[in-house]
């Protein structure tokens, strides 16, 4: 299709290549040319492409149920926020379509947290950095300037802080009394794949028990075994109030759930929040079947294993090259900052080393692969990236 022609919004700055089929972490473009895909659809198809078993699922409900609205009792929902509750030590879920819906979930339960304990202009403290969606609310919440640009006035209600500044924490704490929750990202993805430190979370973690603040964990990039556990936060040893999670937990599937504990889980009421597609049995039966297949395979484990495969090859190859500033990851979320621009190295990496990769913060390239890769699709992804960068003449 001639793309001057077409009838879609101009959102994207798309490719010229489309794809037409995947198997596991490779994929084939109309041509029947293969390629490596080294960003799963940005951390989605974690269990690879064209799954036997998610394929499965989905034909065979789709052949008896998609959709029966949340008027009804929806046994898929409950087997899968029952799976969820218990590999994440949350009580309740609320289930929706995507990450930015999951995000402002967790948002309106700080306001109603607020309200119900009579903070009438609450603030929620989130971090530089940070990406939460593109809805208004998670909009505003995200520390990037650059995607707030035309779409002032912004809603209010938010404070951004340095990512792992723990001074800067304590002083807000110390300062502003309206605060009622905070917002943070084990590892920011768009953010350049920095973690958080063990101090910072539990500083947050004790700061949120301390002054009846709401812990809440963006795990949307980082949850359903990316880390090289179920969850990011898991890797820091603290326990949030409230969990976002969507991406990896329906494989391409759009699915969202935002998960609480305590006092959190009880506060959305009939009518408070809803959602018509959220949690249909399509989508929640997607969503048990993933959740079935990374318990069984064990697949955060290998996340961990080719993970840190993954990082040292690429410190092996790379760690030396001049114009590499660092090399960081957690689990199979790795980072490679550069010490220039590296946009155009998307359409190179496509073209001449066919693999799939992304660029952020324009001088960090990104890999998020599938979970399930094994070691010889590691060190494969592991040279043809070195090879890119060491081939690359920014001259």
């Amino acid at each position: 299709m001639n793309v001057k022609n077409s009838y879609l919004m101009d959102a994207y700055s798309r490719q010229e290549i489309s794809f037409t089929s995947g198997s596991g972490i490779r994929l084939w473009d109309n041509n029947g040319v293969e390629y490596i895909d080294a960003i799963s659809g940005v951390a989605v198809t974690s269990l690879g492409h064209s799954h036997p078993e998610i394929a499965s699922a989905i034909a065979e409900q789709a052949s008896q149920l998609m959709h029966t609205s949340n008027l009804f009792k929806i046994d898929w929902q409950e087997r899968l926020g029952e799976k969820l509750c218990s590999i994440s030590g949350m009580e309740r879920a609320f289930f929706c379509n995507s990450g930015a819906e999951a995000n402002e979930a967790a948002l309106k339960l700080a306001r109603l947290h607020a309200n119900a304990n009579n903070v009438f202009d609450p603030v929620v403290v989130v971090m530089e950095g940070s990406f939460h969606g593109r809805t208004l609310a998670t909009l505003s919440a995200t520390g990037n300037p650059a995607v707030h640009s035309g779409f002032s006035p912004l809603v209010p209600g938010f404070m951004h802080i340095p990512f792992n500044d723990i001074e800067s924490i304590h002083r807000l704490a110390d300062q502003v009394p309206n605060i009622v929750a905070v917002l943070v990202e084990p590892v920011q993805g768009e953010g350049g794949v920095k973690a958080a430190s063990q101090e910072f979370m539990q500083t947050i973690q004790h700061l949120c028990h301390d002054k009846n603040w709401l812990f809440m964990v963006d795990e949307v990039q980082t949850g359903m075994g990316r880390t090289g556990a179920w969850f990011g936060h898991q890797n820091v040893d603290v326990e949030p109030d409230v969990i976002t999670l969507a991406k990896a937990l329906g494989n391409g599937f759009p699915i969202g759930a935002c998960l609480a504990r305590g006092n959190a889980a009880k506060l959305i009421s009939p009518g408070k929040h809803a959602s018509t597609f959220g949690g249909n049995p399509l989508a929640c039966r997607v969503g048990c079947s993933v959740v079935d297949i990374m318990e069984r395979d064990k697949v955060p484990d290998n996340a961990l294993i080719q993970g840190k495969r993954l990082l040292q090859g690429l410190k092996a190859e790379l760690g030396h090259h001049p114009e590499v500033i660092a090399i960081r990851g957690e689990g199979l979320m790795i980072g490679i900052e550069l010490s220039y621009p590296c946009e155009s190295l998307v359409q190179r990496a496509l073209t001449e080393h066919k693999i799939l990769i992304n660029v952020t913060r324009k001088n960090i390239i990104r890999l998020l692969p599938p979970l399930i890769c094994n070691e010889n699709e590691t060190d494969e992804i592991v040279a043809r990236v070195s090879d890119l960068v060491r081939t690359t003449n920014r001259h």
